[in-house]
């Protein structure tokens, strides 16, 4: 059973920091995909950023380029999102994703990750 539990969501003013974590358990996740989604109020959920386990590659939608990075630390089975230079336009709930089988831009769907944790708020005042 894939486990996936986030936290280091808060408040936080505009042109600040926070870094997300997303503690993942259950099996080897070598050739999965980590993602990170998120839904701000009234709006669907779109994707962020995601990972590789195995070889890191990264991707990034492009209104977080330049200011997140998404990393992995294989010996704790943790995924982060360093988030800087937030803008209340980022305030949303977080949410980390799995999937054993997206490739290439497949992994911006989120109807390729089966697995999801359950969500970390972000806040980001002005």
């Amino acid at each position: 059973q894939v486990q996936l539990v986030e936290s280091g969501g808060g408040l936080v003013q505009a042109g600040g920091s926070l870094r997300l974590s997303c503690a993942a358990s259950g099996r080897t996740f070598s050739g999965y995909t980590m993602g990170w989604f998120r839904q701000a109020p009234g709006k669907e959920r779109e994707f962020v950023a995601a990972i590789t386990w195995s070889s890191g590659g990264t991707g990034y939608t492009d209104s977080v380029k330049g200011r997140f990075t998404i990393s992995r630390d294989n010996a704790k089975n943790t995924v982060y999102l360093q988030m800087n230079t937030l803008k209340p336009e980022d305030t949303a709930v977080y949410y980390c994703a799995s999937s054993p089988y997206c490739s290439g831009y497949g992994c911006y769907a989120e109807g390729n990750y089966p697995y999801w944790g359950q969500g970390t708020q972000v806040t980001v005042s002005s």
